[in-house]
């Protein structure tokens, strides 16, 4: 699915798609040709007739609004309003176990680890307030304060005690950096205040090829998130306890294999749980930071002397570049909030650049602060003990503050890498809408969540992990260069953006993205040269494969996309009958299926001749291309009463897709329900169950429009809605599941 073409005209209107639309754009020669279709349809058809000849009203009513939705409890879990006056059975269904000793095992495994389907709920967005959406939105920032120094220091310390002399001088070059950045951010909010990602900006203002490049350092930067901030925590942990120190690997794997269960139940906590966490880590460092500068200022801030270092490495221009892309990974989480715009409350885009500069000035506070700290004890990275392990001790000693200060540190990790779970799938949502990943990553799964994004996450950062032992100095020289990727490509489109616009304070805003472009693109050169064979090659060759890969898939996509545009000589039409037991009767008297009595309303399976078999053929279509059209005139050629049904996720494209039906002809009867939840598949599962509610004496047919490719490898590319309908619809009687296949 993609935004396509807008540009409609006659009765259809024109002008951009909104970026959450997955109705394809018709453009006119479409349109002439829909037009015609209508015509030739016209011919054998008599749209009155199917009208009369429906069993029954097919409006069922509507979905509350967004604005009405609320979570229950401490989730973010809300049950879908029950369509026709009948609460919804499905929910608690539990439906057919598979056969076999084996295939039972599964199954229950599956309901323990990701708890009970819960397909007739969705889930709600959330409007955070600021003080919760700082901490939640900043975890990955400002976690970030417990490795960036030390991997800066990690490298400095190489070249003995000459080298450590420039951790202060690169300290603060960084902190300009961050609030440069963090300066051009609060411009990219001013100019999305829907949202806008690296991939969005990027894709928008400099093409297509940019916006994959910048997606890619995205995910790479996603994927190395969950894998750094588990080997820190880890290392906060193992500091802690050392006894633990030899089962890092596992234990890190472990708590993967736990994000992951966590996420695909689709549970997540309230703003004010997962803030906890996060402010914890804030007091802590603050607390850490201001013991340590009232001991240094007892001995009029004199420097304690180092251990004595042997150097292994003359201190030059390139080690200071190393370690200088190394402590800038402190960076990495800035570009969060300027992504969730819309999760705040209103006035969503000024709340979030107040968040995003109270999130900057935090960042610079506690980097400067524990590098000041650092320099002040004369603490050396160990092999053995984190230096923020090392500070606490110092401060702390090893008592119950010591103990609080490991604990927030760990907690707040494992919450930013958490947060690559909410951002990652996004992202392919994003690819998959424009048609550069499988549609399968737009589907939710049976908890309501991007299951297939948060596996394949999982998977990759399982994968890193433990190719690197979960070392984080070894996965820091994979970091920089995705994250300052990403935020280059971001902030020179942000230049060309503000170029093109030229509206009041263009020229301020301007220079500072160019400024937070240059310096972002210093980093990225730097990182990826000083740290290439180190580890950032494996970086560069991921965004290298993933962009050929995402173009190959558009390529598909596109191929696919114009063997089902219409075409005048290969639309099929319905033989020229009308619905209903007497197809000679003309329109005007031909009978309507008579509404079942109460008595006769049974769900039982008791028809024993074919007489007794009530029709309704029910097709959901989500736009009109070949395939939906054959799937319409393969259901009406039955010469049963047929119902379309098409499910929006917003008003504007379900009076996008009405237009359109208008203009075919609207030869057959159409219902269009408007979901406001992200799922469409779970929407159309409880319309049909409320369908099916109305008149359980009818046999209800749902045909389905299916692409079948003739190469297999193609075949993950296009979701398959029937599947995931007959498991939902398993437990209602007399609904029959087809296929229409499309051949590509």
């Amino acid at each position: 699915m993609t935004h396509a073409q807008s540009g409609v005209g006659g009765e259809v209107r024109g002008g951009a798609l909104s970026p959450s639309a997955v109705l394809p754009g018709l453009d006119e020669e479409q349109l002439r040709l829909l037009r015609r279709v209508g015509r030739e349809w016209g011919r054998v058809s008599a749209p009155e007739a199917w009208r009369r000849a429906l069993p029954l009203d097919s409006d069922l009513g509507r979905f509350p609004p967004p604005a009405e939705i609320r979570p229950v409890g401490w989730g973010r879990l809300v049950s879908v309003s029950p369509l026709g006056g009948q609460p919804s059975t499905l929910s608690e269904a539990v439906g057919e176990l598979p056969p076999g000793r084996l295939g039972r095992f599964g199954y229950h495994v599956r309901r323990v680890v990701l708890g009970a389907a819960l397909k007739s709920t969705a889930i709600a967005q959330e409007r955070m307030r600021k003080l919760v959406a700082l901490p939640v939105l900043s975890a990955d920032a400002l976690s970030s304060v417990a490795y960036g120094p030390e991997a800066m220091l990690a490298v400095l310390v190489l070249g003995g005690a000459a080298g450590l002399t420039y951790s202060v001088p690169i300290a603060a070059t960084i902190a300009f950096l961050m609030l440069a950045v963090g300066v051009s951010y609060r411009q990219t909010i001013r100019a999305y205040p829907h949202g806008g990602g690296s991939y969005i900006v990027a894709g928008d203002n400099l093409g297509r090829v940019p916006g994959l490049i910048a997606a890619a350092g995205l995910m790479t930067d996603y994927i190395l998130t969950v894998a750094v901030s588990i080997a820190s925590g880890v290392a906060a942990i193992t500091s802690a306890v050392p006894s633990l120190a030899t089962d890092a690997v596992p234990i890190g794997v472990g708590v993967i294999a736990l994000l992951l269960a966590g996420n695909l139940r689709g549970i997540r906590q309230a703003g004010a749980l997962f803030a906890a966490p996060t402010y914890a880590f804030i007091i802590a460092v603050f607390a850490l930071v201001a013991v340590g500068l009232v001991d240094a200022a007892g001995r009029g801030f004199r420097p304690t002397a180092a251990p004595h270092l042997n150097a292994t490495e003359s201190v030059g221009v390139l080690l200071v570049m190393r370690a200088f892309a190394s402590g800038a990974t402190a960076m990495t989480g800035i570009e969060a909030i300027s992504n969730a715009v819309p999760a705040f409350k209103p006035v969503e885009w000024r709340n979030a650049r107040t968040t995003l500069t109270w999130m900057v000035g935090l960042l610079i506070v506690l980097f400067a602060g524990t590098i000041a700290i650092v320099h002040l004890d004369g603490v050396v990275p160990s092999t053995q003990e984190t230096v923020l392990s090392q500070l606490a001790h110092r401060s702390f000693g090893s008592g119950p503050l010591y103990v609080l200060t490991q604990a927030a540190t760990a907690a707040v990790l494992l919450l930013a890498a958490n947060t690559a779970y909410n951002d990652f799938p996004r992202v392919l949502f994003l690819l998959a809408r424009d048609r550069h990943a499988p549609q399968i990553f737009l589907r939710l799964g049976d908890r309501l969540a991007f299951s297939n994004g948060i596996i394949l996450l999982s998977l990759a950062a399982a994968l890193v992990y433990v190719a690197f032992s979960g070392m984080t100095a070894s996965l820091i020289p994979l970091y920089a260069v995705g994250v300052f990727l990403a935020f280059t490509l971001s902030q020179a489109g942000m230049v060309v953006h503000w170029w093109r616009l030229r509206d009041r304070h263009w020229r301020k805003s301007l220079f500072f993205n160019a400024t937070g472009a240059l310096l972002s693109a210093v980093v990225f050169l730097t990182a990826g040269l000083t740290k290439f064979t180190e580890g950032a090659w494996v970086a560069v060759l991921a965004v290298g494969l993933f962009l050929v890969v995402t173009m190959r898939i558009r390529h598909h996509y596109e191929t696919v996309s114009n063997a089902l545009r219409l075409h005048r000589h290969a639309i099929e039409l319905p033989t020229p009958t009308l619905p209903g037991p007497d197809a000679t009767q003309p329109p005007a008297t031909t009978p309507q299926l008579p509404e079942a009595p109460p008595d006769a309303r049974t769900e039982e399976e008791d028809e024993e001749t074919p007489e007794e078999i009530r029709h309704l053929s029910v097709v959901p279509i989500a736009t009109m291309d070949l395939a939906g059209m054959r799937a319409l005139a393969y259901a009406a050629s039955l010469h049963q009463p047929v119902l379309a049904v098409h499910v929006s996720p917003e008003e504007d494209e379900a009076e996008r897709f009405r237009e359109y039906w208008t203009l075919w002809g609207d030869h057959l009867p159409l219902e269009v329900v408007v979901s406001p939840y992200r799922a469409i598949v779970a929407p159309l599962v409880h319309y049909i169950e409320a369908l099916h509610a109305k008149r359980p004496d009818l046999t209800l047919t749902v045909i389905l429009p299916e692409i079948v490719t003739m190469r297999r490898r193609y075949r993950l590319l296009h979701s398959r809605i029937a599947p995931r309908l007959r498991h939902a619809l398993r437990p209602l009687p007399k609904i029959v599941i087809t296929t229409v296949p499309f051949h590509v």
